[in-house]
């Protein structure tokens, strides 16, 4: 089985930069792979993102009390 790849579409750097957030919002949603060229040569590849694990962030926070009552501690520049 022979598989083909689809081809990237190629946008000039000028162009992107004009209708990036729309760019944005379409390799998003369709998941579809821009090439960025300057001068006709490819600079840069707009991927859409990994979707995030939010297992990823378990336990990463940690609750320390209340963080604005007064820790009791005297400071030189409070006398």
């Amino acid at each position: 089985m022979t598989m083909v790849a689809k081809p990237r579409q190629r946008i000039p750097a000028g162009k992107f930069k004009a209708t990036c957030l729309a760019l944005l919002d379409r390799v998003a949603t369709t998941g579809e792979e821009l090439v960025i060229t300057k001068r006709g040569r490819p600079i840069a590849m707009l991927v859409p993102a990994e979707p995030a694990d939010e297992a990823d962030l378990a336990g990463s926070i940690l609750y320390e009390g209340d963080l604005v009552q007064p820790l009791g501690v005297d400071w030189q520049a409070d006398q």
